[in-house]
């Protein structure tokens, strides 16, 4: 069902070209367009250096489908040729705004595709899967050593720095943060390839936000510290045993949250290293438990 998605270019700049795959729900009918479909907008990981959007969980995608729900998941360019801020935020930003005044529906109505869809401002809500935050955390600038045992030996500054000799800022590798190519078979990273070497290197010397936000403040990009009242709806889901961006940094987010007033839940999934979305069984325990944060906005959604 979700095998084939819609590509719209939402976004060109400095000849970067950034598309979104666009994921249809069955349920749609070119006849009935006053019927609005909620948009899920699905951002793929990779430590804001790897990965693209077809490294995203597709039986959760379908789960989505199967609510009734458009799924947008977005390309966006990749640090380190930009930093965080100007790159992965800012794309984003501005796919909501290409939804937002109206293109995402003239793009389906190009395709046609007649339907409408509801999306406020802000967000309705937002699911965190095992997202990078509180990055004021010793844990930020801290080794991981399982992470330097998969380095190739050898592998020198001139060759990595090559990453930034990309132009224009490229917005995919082939590979994700744990190795899933798009076939969602992990098959390890390639090291001969220098951004594959570049990001793995960075992420096993604690130096990922010197190296994707030099020389800025951290709190600048730090949902931890970027909270405010009237924030929306927030469903947090996070593997208890997550190596790469532990579980307690994710409890100090829903702490500050609950501390501001805004909605949340936070669902802890036991056994689970990150990125456990991309291997989960459809049925299985870790399935049902993560499907409550869907559950979560599927009730935000309902309300109105």
């Amino acid at each position: 069902m979700a095998s084939n998605p819609l590509t719209a270019l939402y976004k060109e700049k400095n000849g970067s070209k950034i598309t979104t795959d666009i994921y249809i729900p069955q349920t749609q009918s070119n006849k009935n367009v006053n019927v609005k479909y909620p948009v899920l907008i699905n951002i793929h990981g990779g430590a804001f250096m790897l990965g693209n959007s077809r490294m995203v969980s597709i039986p959760q995608i379908e789960d989505c489908l199967s609510r009734g729900w458009i799924v947008v998941v977005p390309n966006h360019r990749l640090c380190p040729g930009v930093n965080i801020l100007e790159g992965p935020v800012e794309d984003c930003r501005d796919l909501l705004t290409w939804v937002y005044d109206g293109r995402l529906e003239g793009f389906l109505r190009d395709q046609g595709v007649g339907m409408g869809y509801d999306v406020p401002k802000p967000p309705r809500a937002i699911l965190d899967f095992y997202g990078a935050v509180h990055f004021t955390h010793p844990f930020w600038t801290k080794p991981l050593p399982h992470v330097a045992e998969k380095l190739s030996p050898g592998l020198s500054p001139e060759f990595m720095n090559r990453v930034y000799e990309e132009d224009p800022v490229p917005t995919d590798s082939s590979i994700s943060l744990e190795g899933q190519t798009e076939s969602g078979r992990a098959k390890g990273p390639d090291f001969s390839r220098p951004r594959d070497a570049f990001a793995f290197m960075q992420i096993a010397n604690g130096r990922v936000l010197s190296a994707c936000f030099p020389g800025r403040d951290v709190r600048e990009i730090d949902p931890v510290c970027c909270i405010r009242e009237r924030f929306p709806p927030t469903c947090v889901v996070h593997g208890v045993e997550d190596r790469m961006v532990p579980i307690y940094l994710s409890r100090e987010l829903v702490r500050v949250l609950e501390e501001n007033g805004t909605e949340c839940e936070m669902v802890e999934v036991p056994g689970e290293d990150h990125t456990f979305a991309m291997g989960m069984e459809v049925g299985s325990r870790t399935w049902e438990l993560q499907r409550r944060g869907f559950d979560f906005l599927e009730m935000v959604i309902n309300r109105e």
